[in-house]
């Protein structure tokens, strides 16, 4: 069995031929900052190219999935936006990474998945949720385009009309009413979250592996072609509102803990 890789800002282990990544930032409930960017378009590569693994695990260590953007870094691409152009490469390689990845992908939503660490969780093939955990992609709410990838995912799961409405208010809706809804596959009790995921990796390992993989091919083919169409705009969109006053001013908000005033209009 070859060795894995290791990475800053993330945890990989194997159980037979379940491979198993985990977003190892906890002390921050696994916000994403720079280094988190670069080694998530990095992971899903070696995880399509690990010749023994069938089934990929993903995962958040701690109480979260992950809480979205690092305030400390969301700051400082604020006041710098030109860094923010860097990102914008990342997060296509991170979702086309994901996408081309053949092999199942089960999402174990042990805690809140916040903005990207929503987009992240959505990509997944299936998702498991514990009903402590809630899920939503509140861009707006800083000032930010919806571009990294959820512009594309959430119609897909839920229909435009839902999506449209929880894009634009960038409300978090519980586990149970992302299952009810179709967002997630399975709201499920906290101490039973771990159990339903190694089944469900159990059943999809003594499956027939190539079929397996041609079919999640085949279903991700409709799946690309839109993201394909939508990702450079929405990401172009996002790099302009990095650049926005309303951006700023929900950065400075966030420092000083209060509720931002907007005032953009375009």
């Amino acid at each position: 069995m070859s060795a894995l890789p290791e990475y800053d800002t993330l945890l990989l282990s194997r159980q037979g031929r379940l491979l198993t990544i985990t977003l190892n930032r906890p002390e921050l409930m696994n916000a994403v900052n720079l280094r988190l960017h670069e080694e998530l378009a990095e992971v899903f590569v070696f995880a399509a190219a690990d010749s023994d693994s069938d089934v990929v695990l993903l995962t958040g260590a701690g109480k979260a999935f992950s809480a979205g953007g690092d305030i400390n870094h969301i700051s400082t691409n604020a006041n710098n936006p030109d860094l923010f152009d860097e990102e914008v490469r990342l997060a296509k390689r991170i979702v086309f990474a994901m996408l081309d990845l053949d092999k199942p992908l089960v999402c174990k939503m042990n805690g809140h998945a916040v903005g990207l660490g929503a987009t992240v969780a959505l990509y997944c093939d299936v998702i498991f949720a514990s009903e402590r955990a809630k899920i939503g992609d509140p861009h707006v709410n800083v000032g930010l385009v919806a571009g990294d990838g959820g512009a594309a995912i959430w119609p897909q799961r839920i229909g435009l009309c839902r999506a449209k409405e929880l894009l634009l208010t960038g409300d978090l809706l519980t586990a149970s009413e992302a299952k009810d809804m179709g967002l997630i596959n399975h709201c499920v009790a906290a101490d039973e979250l771990d159990d339903a995921v190694a089944a469900f990796c159990d059943r999809l390992l003594a499956g027939a592996q190539g079929a397996i993989r041609a079919t999640k091919v085949l279903l991700n083919l409709e799946l690309k072609r839109i993201v394909t169409a939508t990702i450079d705009a929405g990401l172009a969109y996002e790099a302009r509102s990095v650049r926005s006053d309303d951006h700023r001013e929900a950065v400075a908000a966030m420092i000083e803990k209060r509720k931002p005033v907007f005032g953009e209009k375009k």
